[in-house]
């Protein structure tokens, strides 16, 4: 799993049609504490998530299958499963 900010839409009008009527969006990893990583990741959106939102990401292509309620393979790896109100460390401090 993968916690992450959302930085953009993806708009594509020709695309696989398990992708039809899903919004894809593009999130960038971060840290707990919200420092940015390194990359990005296109990922489907189940929560209704948007730009600037911090997500959880599955990005494991058998959970975007059952998410998705799909029975077969399917050509999506990574789906946004959540939205982040905080991150609680151990002592009890948000980040």
């Amino acid at each position: 799993m993968i916690l992450g900010k959302v930085t953009a839409t993806v708009v594509s009008t020709v695309k696989h049609e398990t992708y039809k009527n899903r919004t894809i969006l593009v999130v960038r990893p971060v840290s707990p504490e919200g420092v940015p990583g390194e990359g990005a990741i296109v990922a489907v959106d189940t929560v209704g998530a948007g730009e600037g939102d911090t997500v959880l990401v599955a990005s494991e292509g058998r959970a975007a299958m059952e998410i998705l309620g799909y029975d077969r393979r399917i050509p999506i790896r990574s789906v946004i499963i959540g939205i982040v109100d905080r991150v609680v460390h151990g002592s009890g401090d948000e980040a």
